[in-house]
């Protein structure tokens, strides 16, 4: 039985490099391919598939809510987040959001194949690294950390800010205005009761929030 894979990914090199990888492989058949948010909505509702191979960085709204809409439409879609975030937390967010595999992008061409079949078959995928990392937070109090207050787009934004994004950097991605992006900003102090952005990226190299290359 052929796995019909649609690929979502705002770089064409990446959309290339990941079909060349499930062409080889049998069983597959990439029926589908979008490079933004709203092709991938158009695409996820006009072709029947068994997987969809998400980049929850492309631009526009938040990777995380496109996830969340694709599976309150098509919930017996499997989708395997494909992401450059190697981070805990931000996994987590994807799989409360309807994610069935979490997959980093150094590692995707050694692990692709064995996450779609894995996933297709109505199984999770993690790589051994995010497995350990989220067996460690087992052991974290059951307290909600202030960061866990935030919403997935709130989160987003705290992620860029983090990274050393400006302000019209992080609207310019996420295709919404300035001053939208400050009032996150200001959201996100106040709820993590935080002063100054300073202090947000001491906070989250304390709790080991972002890899090295994303914060």
């Amino acid at each position: 039985m052929t796995t019909k894979v649609l690929i979502a990914d705002d770089h064409a090199l990446v959309r290339d490099g990941l079909r060349h990888i499930l062409a080889n492989a049998h069983g597959f058949e990439v029926a589908g391919e979008a490079s933004d948010g709203p092709g991938t909505l158009a695409l996820v509702r006009a072709t029947e598939a068994d997987v969809l191979v998400l980049d929850l960085s492309m631009p526009g709204r938040s990777g995380l809510d496109l996830l969340k809409q694709i599976k309150d439409e098509k919930p017996a879609l499997r989708i395997l987040v494909l992401t450059m975030h190697a981070e805990q937390q931000y996994a987590a967010r994807a799989f409360k959001a309807g994610a069935s595999g979490y997959l980093t992008k150094e590692s995707a061409s050694a692990e692709l194949v064995a996450a779609v079949a894995k996933v297709a078959s109505g199984g999770a995928y993690v790589s051994l690294a995010m497995a350990e990392r989220f067996a460690q937070s087992l052991t974290e109090p059951d307290d909600a950390l202030p960061h866990q207050r935030l919403s997935n787009r709130e989160f987003e934004v705290f992620r860029r800010l983090c990274a050393g994004e400006s302000i019209s950097d992080i609207g310019e991605a996420l295709c919404v205005s300035a001053k939208t992006i400050s009032t996150y900003k200001a959201r996100i102090l106040e709820k993590m009761q935080i002063p100054h952005e300073a202090a947000l990226v001491r906070y989250a190299v304390r709790h080991q929030l972002f890899d090295d290359d994303s914060a």
